[in-house]
Order: structure tokens, then C-alpha cells, then sequence
């Protein structure tokens, strides 16, 4: 068995499953100043207040286990993500705060309000800074980074967050059609409409961007044969967003939702194709910076027991919270 495969896959699956539980969360978050009212604000936070705080787990999962498991990786990337990582960690936790002292200080509620948005705004751009500045690569010299303090913002990382942006919050959008009704709900679905178009071009844009930086990723796509047998990846994406559209089009709560994760999948598997074997992106591959194959096994026992009890935990928490949302004060 290759312990490092196993273990880059368990890091896509910590990474994707983040991207799942908390890109909803945050995409409330981005949504919530384009509400009408302050009840349907009340109501879309509320929707998320039984499970937003375990959704943080998959993101320390995957940080962890990079940093066990392919320590080299983990050497070479932190200092060049540093700054957009710091600003999201803050975020996050001002976010945390916020949304507690939302219910805790009615009356400086809506300052808690404007700091709930504007972690979720920071959080979400900042992760989308922090996957563009990897995917255009980082400059290197031997086993550490070499590059420059402001490396990480450039027109393609601004993309790449503009691009996050925009898809949590139609993950948050289509979130809410499985949470409310009314107006509200309503609302939401004429909002999930443009945002599939958007997240649609963004994903188009960064897909034609990387080749060009990347001769690497361009011959993976466009040389012969594996312009073939890869086509299907595009072509799928297209069908998910044409179907999405016709299902908020038939106003239908759950397909929507699903099929803006398969989006993300989609995409993740997009990335995953364009830059294997390499963990750092044109520099070091999966078994140069994986840890030796005793610590890979001893950590993949204890992974191994602790991702189906996350996972059965995670799993019973949103079936007890399940259905729809009346109350903003059901959970609170």
C-alpha cells in the first residue's frame, strides 16, 4: 500500500468535506446583507446555529495531516501563504465571537451583525488567496521557500478569492432553499440563478488561467491523447450548471444544493488531475515531502478511528437539527 496516496487522499477528503460543511456557513454569512428584513437575516443565521462550530474540524484535520504527513510540503507553503492564513484564522474566530454575541448583546446587535458578514467576506476571500497562491506556484531554493513576503497577492490569487467568494455563497444560497420558505426562500432562489452563472465563468476563467502560467498543466490538458480521455471533466461541469439552472428554474429545494457540491468536486478534481504528483506545484512531489512510511502508519491508525466518529457525530447533529427553519430562536 502507498501510505502517501492513502494520506493524499485523506487530506482531499478533509479538504472537500470543509469545503462542504463550512462553505455553506460562511455563504449565509456572504448572503445575509441582501436580505430585506431583519427577521430573514435572523432566520438564515438561524439556520446554521445548531452546526456552524464543527465545521472548523475538517479545516484543522487538513492542516494537521499536512503538516504529519508531508512535513516538507507543510515547510515550503506556510511561509508563503502566511499573511492570507493569519487574516483568515482571525476572521474565522472574530466571526465565532460575533455570531455568539449576536444573541448574548441584543442591543449592539447589529454592530455583531456587521462583524458575523464581515468575518464570513474576510474567511472565504482569504482561503480563495491562499489556493490561488499555491496553484500559480511558489519560488523555492533546495527544501524551503524562497520567494517574497507579497508573493500571495496577484491578479490570479485575487481571482481565485473573488472565485471562493462567489461560490460559498451560492452554496449558502441554495443551503436555504432546504432551510426556508416563504419569501425568503423565494428570494434565495432568485439569487442561486446569477451566482451558478458566475461561479460557472469563474471556474472557466481559473481553468484557462493555469495552463497559461503552468506548461506543466498545459500539456496534462491539451497534449494528445489526454486531451481526449480528460474532456469529460469539463463537459461535466457544464451539464451540473445546465442542470442546476433547470432545477432552480422547477423551484425544487434539495437537487440544487447537491448539485453545486458536485460542482465543487468537480473542481477539486479538476485540480487534482492538473498538478499530480506534485503537493507543491511544479517543485516537489507527494514522496519527496511525505514523513517515512512508519510515521504515515502509525498516524493513519489514529486518523483512522477518528474521521467515522467526526463523521457519525457530524451525521447525527444534522439529522436532530433537520427540516426547516420558523424559529430564529429554535437553537438560541
Amino acid at each position: 500500500m502507498d501510505l502517501a496516496l492513502v494520506w493524499v487522499f485523506i487530506l482531499a477528503f478533509a479538504v472537500y468535506a470543509y469545503v462542504v460543511l463550512d462553505g455553506f456557513d460562511l455563504g449565509v454569512g456572504i448572503l445575509s446583507p441582501f436580505v430585506a428584513t431583519s427577521e430573514e437575516r435572523e432566520r438564515m443565521i438561524g439556520s446554521i446555529a445548531p452546526v456552524w462550530d464543527g465545521n472548523e474540524t475538517w479545516l484543522v484535520l487538513g492542516g494537521g495531516g499536512l503538516m504529519a504527513a508531508f512535513p516538507l510540503a507543510y515547510a515550503i507553503l506556510m511561509p508563503a501563504v502566511y499573511a492570507p492564513l493569519i487574516a483568515m484564522l482571525l476572521a474565522l474566530i472574530f466571526r465565532g465571537v460575533a455570531f455568539e454575541f449576536r444573541h448574548r448583546d441584543p442591543r449592539h446587535r447589529p454592530v455583531w451583525t456587521a462583524g458575523f458578514v464581515l468575518g464570513s467576506y474576510v474567511a472565504a476571500f482569504m482561503q480563495g488567496i491562499v489556493l490561488g497562491t499555491i496553484l500559480q506556484g511558489v519560488e523555492t531554493a533546495g527544501r524551503s521557500y524562497a520567494g517574497g513576503w507579497w508573493d500571495w497577492l496577484s491578479p490570479f490569487s485575487v481571482t481565485t478569492g473573488l472565485a471562493l467568494v462567489a461560490g460559498y455563497a451560492l452554496l449558502g444560497a441554495c443551503w436555504l432553499l432546504l432551510k426556508t420558505s416563504g419569501e425568503l426562500q423565494e428570494r434565495m432562489f432568485r439569487f442561486a440563478r446569477p451566482l451558478t452563472l458566475v461561479v460557472v465563468a469563474f471556474v472557466g476563467v481559473v481553468s484557462l488561467w493555469t495552463p497559461l502560467m503552468s506548461p506543466f498543466v498545459a500539456e496534462r490538458w491539451f497534449a494528445w491523447p489526454n486531451l481526449a480521455l480528460l474532456a469529460p471533466v469539463p463537459l461535466l461541469v457544464i451539464g451540473i450548471a445546465v442542470a442546476l439552472l433547470a432545477a432552480l428554474g422547477k423551484r425544487q429545494e434539495r437537487p440544487p444544493f447537491l448539485l453545486a457540491l458536485a460542482l465543487f468536486f468537480l473542481s477539486l478534481l479538476g485540480l487534482g488531475i492538473s498538478f499530480y504528483p506534485f503537493i507543491v506545484p511544479g517543485a516537489v512531489t507527494i514522496w519527496q515531502a511525505a514523513a517515512p512510511d512508519a510515521s504515515l502508519g502509525f498516524l493513519l491508525v489514529g486518523t483512522a478511528i477518528l474521521i467515522p466518529i467526526i463523521l457519525v457525530y457530524t451525521a447525527y447533529s444534522y439529522w436532530v437539527f433537520r427540516g426547516k427553519v420558523e424559529d430564529q430562536h429554535f437553537y438560541h
